[in-house]
């Protein structure tokens, strides 16, 4: 089956995002991913609910927010009032990580656990009952344009093993400089869902990028 391509607005022009986002729908993206930051567990500060609530109307593309925050557990209700569909959280900012998947699934959306470069599969490995998506970053988050860190390929295909070993249906996302090229390793590594951010919204060719990394 083709990977779904979910384009990371962090990437789009901020100063007209519903033009943006009518592009990469138009261009074939199957998902908006939306990285939330703040200032805290990263070094960025981006956008919060009020801002996925004024886009939520303007598409009805599955919104894949991405939580980089402390204690998100605090804002799952307002994420999920805003448009959310899918909601994936750290493990080191949840004391109480099963806790915080149920929450969001109490609140009637798919969870998900973002992993960074050097926090281990074992986080989660008890835990695949409550996990719909297990997203792999490939960069340090933080900042979009960051180039694919190559030794996470063999953690993709970790990822993949113990995904197939649990006999669950769980999305193996991978976020971070993905392109055209690391595109193809990420899915030959088993992703089924590329984030892609800076190389969709900086392309003057949306739809050729997209259309690619969908047949991979």
């Amino acid at each position: 089956m083709s990977p779904l391509v979910a384009p990371s607005i962090l990437s789009a022009d901020f100063s007209d995002l519903k033009k943006e986002i009518a592009s990469v729908e138009k261009a074939g993206a199957d998902w908006i991913h939306i990285d939330v930051m703040d200032g805290m567990f990263v070094p960025n500060i981006t956008i919060g609910p009020v801002i996925i609530k004024s886009i939520r109307k303007h598409t009805s593309k599955p919104f894949d927010v991405h939580l980089m925050i402390e204690k998100p557990e605090r804002y799952i209700e307002n994420f999920v009032e805003a448009g959310a569909n899918l909601i994936s959280v750290h493990p080191e900012v949840c004391i109480h990580l099963h806790r915080v998947l149920k929450e969001i699934h109490n609140n009637g959306i798919k969870a998900g656990v973002a992993l960074n470069p050097h926090t281990p599969l074992s986080n989660i490995k008890y835990i695949l009952d409550e996990i719909d998506l297990i997203l792999i970053m490939t960069v340090n988050p933080g900042f979009g344009g960051q180039k694919f860190i190559h030794s996470m390929v063999n953690k993709i295909k970790d990822t993949k093993k113990l995904i197939k070993e649990s006999g669950k249906d769980i999305y193996l996302e991978v976020d971070g400089g993905i392109s055209i090229d690391t595109g193809e390793l990420a899915v030959k590594a088993g992703a089924n869902v590329l984030v892609s951010g800076n190389s969709i919204f900086t392309s003057s060719d949306r739809e050729r990028i997209i259309s690619y990394l969908k047949s991979l």
